[in-house]
């Protein structure tokens, strides 16, 4: 069978995120945040104080565009890097009270993409679309080279 976009999980999902990201930077931008930096404070609020390794493995990014990203939070005063009091070696990624600040604001408009996205949707609808998203996710993280019969 020939490759069809329309009918290509990675097409489509890549589509879907751009869309998000396109909805997500006109929602955020005038709270001074940009979508490259969303995922990052997502992390922090959740559990303040992470190293930058430790955000790069929970965001599967590469740790030199954690680094990029870090700097760009720091310039924006979102975050401070303050050195790891167990290994000095170490630095630690602490929000700042105006990062803290913007958890709600940043969120909700997060919560409205989501909600527009999934207009029309029943509640299992959706969360059968998250459980589906959060399997394919599963299946790429793993390690194994499983070999996938593509005929």
């Amino acid at each position: 069978m020939p490759f069809s976009k329309q009918s290509s999980p990675g097409y489509v999902t890549n589509h879907l995120a751009r869309l998000f990201a396109q909805r997500l930077a006109g929602a955020i931008a005038p709270l001074g945040l940009s979508p490259g930096v969303f995922p990052a404070l997502l992390e922090l609020w959740e559990q303040d104080g992470q190293t930058q390794a430790e955000l790069a493995r929970a965001l599967d990014i590469e740790q030199p565009t954690m680094a990029a990203t870090l700097d760009r939070m720091e310039r924006d005063a979102l975050i401070r890097r303050v050195p790891d009091p167990e290994d000095g070696r170490r630095r630690r990624v602490l929000l700042t009270q105006k990062a803290r600040a913007l958890r709600d604001p940043a969120t909700q408009a997060a919560g409205r993409e989501n909600a527009r996205a999934t207009k029309g949707f029943s509640d299992a609808e959706a969360e059968q679309l998250l459980a589906l998203m959060h399997r394919a996710i599963a299946n790429l993280q793993t390690d194994g080279d499983d070999a996938i019969d593509s005929a």
